[in-house]
């Protein structure tokens, strides 16, 4: 309301003083009126006034139009644009993430500090002995990284597919947690012959996870879950 009513007043004011430049033009007596603001410096700085208040105000107009009309939504059109054709979010993918980030760290702080904080407690200790309290820690360390990777390392994170398309992009985490798009084609996939956990179909020799109760298209769903075929028995025709 404050930014409301000093708009209106600093407008009226600019008004007031237009008009008055308005009827010098109009009156016989627009040289006489030219003549005393030329002698007098205070209708100068007059002038100069009016000037500041229309600028003001134009800049008061400019702001409440910003306010009015909110923010912008560039940010989002850009996420629109980068998550274009995905049709496939992995539902526990930053969960992951920030697992395996976890795992890391531990790790590098055992390589890094285990070998240390060994050889400097103990100093009465076989030298031996603190070299394979070392060696198991980082071994430790070390194997439950790896195993970690290895569960979810076919997790798909997230799929674009364009339909009618043969191929589509998946986006699979590192060991590093950082995530690599891999492009496959749909004649690629095969059925999953393993007993490993959490995989959905194979391609190109290696395994992908798709949750499919997350997963809304059932079509492509059906193209990522091909059935194994099952064999005849040799002894059906006796």
């Amino acid at each position: 309301m404050a930014r409301a009513a000093i708009l209106h007043l600093l407008r009226s004011q600019s008004a007031s003083f237009n008009s008055g430049n308005h009827l010098s033009k109009v009156g016989p007596w627009a040289r006489t009126f030219r003549s005393k603001t030329d002698a007098n410096p205070g209708l100068q700085c007059s002038s100069v006034q009016r000037r500041f208040l229309s600028r003001s105000a134009a800049a008061l107009a400019a702001d409440e139009n910003k306010i009015n009309t909110g923010p912008q939504k560039g940010g989002e059109e850009g996420n629109d644009e980068k998550d274009y054709g995905v049709v496939y979010h992995g539902p526990i993918s930053n969960t992951i993430k920030k697992v395996k980030l976890l795992s890391l760290s531990t790790c590098c702080l055992s390589v890094s500090l285990g070998p240390i904080v060994t050889f400097m407690t103990s100093s009465a200790s076989n030298v031996i002995l603190k070299g394979a309290v070392a060696s198991t820690v980082i071994f430790l360390s070390a194997s439950t990284t790896g195993a970690l990777h290895w569960f979810v390392s076919p997790y798909v994170h997230k799929l674009r597919w364009q339909p009618g398309s043969d191929n589509f992009e998946v986006e699979m985490m590192s060991w590093l947690a950082t995530y690599i798009p891999k492009t496959i084609k749909f004649e690629d996939i095969r059925p999953p012959e393993t007993n490993r956990p959490f995989v959905s179909f194979k391609a190109n020799g290696n395994f992908y996870y798709v949750d499919a109760e997350h997963c809304d298209n059932k079509a492509l769903l059906a193209k990522l879950t091909p059935q194994k075929q099952a064999r005849e028995s040799p002894f059906r025709n006796l």
